[in-house]
């Protein structure tokens, strides 16, 4: 038995052998020298951006020192650091004992002046009176004469009409001093308004709804008037406005073109591990000569305050966006830049140089807009060996090249 196991085994083997042999020359066949392997990627239709990566700091929408109009000491003080605020919620009471007493002396001077008003109206009326008894007797005199002329002398119709003109000019007199009156109570009325319009200034309210960042003044402290000729004045609050945030970015000169107001930008936050929505909301339409940029602001709503001034953000400024565009890989581009062009395997596995036309170009994609179809092989990396017509054998690249981008 062993014996015949043996023989089948020997007269086996020439054939086995035979059969080796006979595939790996068909294997040769397949892969000769001419036909190198090349890496290749596939066109295909997809959404292309360019965009541009620039970072800056949070700041607040507004920020400033609320200082005090009017100088007094500090009664009351209701806000300290950390504490949100409303607009025209109140933050201190200064104390002006002065002031209260200017108050009580402006409105005795309203009283007076309404006290010579009501004289001058009392004195105008008794003018009246006197200049209506006069002018009556004038007019009588005047119409006996005119009428029975010779029964009254004509001097005592004389008298008559110069004691009327003057009883006339006497209601003109107390009419003049009734307006000087009324007029002195305006201006009273002015002077006292004054001193309560800076009273309520010892009122400090918030002028707009914010955070308190910081507290300068205690209770008791001496609070300056906060005006333009007294830099040393203290201020009793910082005040800043944390629910919007801006972003100063620095956009280069070769992108400005693309930059537009009401543009929505993706916000990312490197402290947080988040990304936030962000709008261009204005820019200063010049280009700083130092560093050929221009200052574009970003506002970045911040309802629930996660944002806090002074955190980096990195913002991802979308320039341009073609949707639905053929895209290849940028290293496939060769040729010049007047004439770009690509190395296309096709169906047989030969080589095709196609010219084709370039449209929106990112850090590693290119858009093109003719000369190329969806689906089709081009090669990237090194083409210096290769030449049209010739044979290869394609290596797809697709998978890492998307773990690439």
């Amino acid at each position: 038995m062993r014996f015949k196991v043996a023989v089948a085994a020997l007269c086996a083997a020439p054939v086995i052998f035979t059969a080796a042999c006979t595939r790996g020359k068909a294997a040769e066949a397949n892969v000769t020298p001419d036909a190198p392997f090349v890496a290749v990627a596939k066109a295909k239709t997809e959404d292309i951006s360019k965009a541009v990566i620039l970072t800056a700091e949070f700041k607040p929408f507004q920020e400033i020192d609320v200082m005090a109009k009017v100088a007094g000491y500090v009664k009351h003080i209701g806000v300290d650091v950390g504490d949100r605020v409303v607009e025209g919620q109140l933050l201190a009471t200064l104390e002006i004992p002065e002031m209260q007493d200017d108050l009580a002396r402006s409105q005795a001077n309203l009283r007076r002046s309404d006290a010579e008003v009501r004289r001058a109206q009392d004195e105008l009326r008794r003018a009246q009176s006197q200049h209506d008894v006069v002018h009556l007797t004038y007019k009588r005199l005047a119409s006996v004469s005119k009428d029975q002329p010779g029964l009254v002398a004509q001097q005592e119709v004389d008298d008559a009409q110069g004691r009327d003109l003057v009883a006339e000019s006497q209601v003109s007199a107390a009419g003049s001093g009734l307006g000087s009156a009324e007029q002195q109570v305006r201006v009273a009325k002015a002077e006292q308004d004054k001193v309560k319009t800076l009273l309520n200034y010892a009122r400090v309210t918030a002028p707009f709804a914010g955070v308190v960042t910081k507290r300068f003044a205690d209770t008791g402290s001496m609070i300056q008037a906060g005006t333009a000729s007294q830099t040393q004045a203290m201020p009793l609050v910082r005040l800043s406005e944390n629910s919007l945030l801006r972003l100063i970015l620095p956009v280069p000169e070769s992108v400005v073109p693309g930059i537009h107001v009401g543009q929505r930008v993706e916000v990312k936050v490197p402290t947080l591990h988040r990304s936030f929505a962000g709008r261009v909301a204005r820019f200063s339409d010049r280009i700083t000569l130092d560093t050929r940029t221009m200052e574009t602001e970003v506002d970045v709503p911040n309802p629930q305050l996660l944002l806090v001034p002074g955190m980096y953000a990195e913002v991802n400024l979308t320039l341009d966006r073609h949707p639905d565009a053929l895209a290849i890989p940028l290293s496939a581009i060769g040729g010049t830049e007047q004439e770009p062009l690509v190395y296309v395997v096709n169906a047989d596995q030969r080589v095709e140089l196609r010219h084709v036309t370039l449209g929106l170009e990112t850090a590693n994609r290119a858009e093109i807009r003719s000369g190329l179809h969806d689906g089709e092989m081009v090669v990237i990396g090194n083409r210096s060996q290769l030449s049209a017509g010739q044979r290869v054998v394609p290596k797809s690249t697709e998978l890492a090249a998307a773990k690439s981008e």
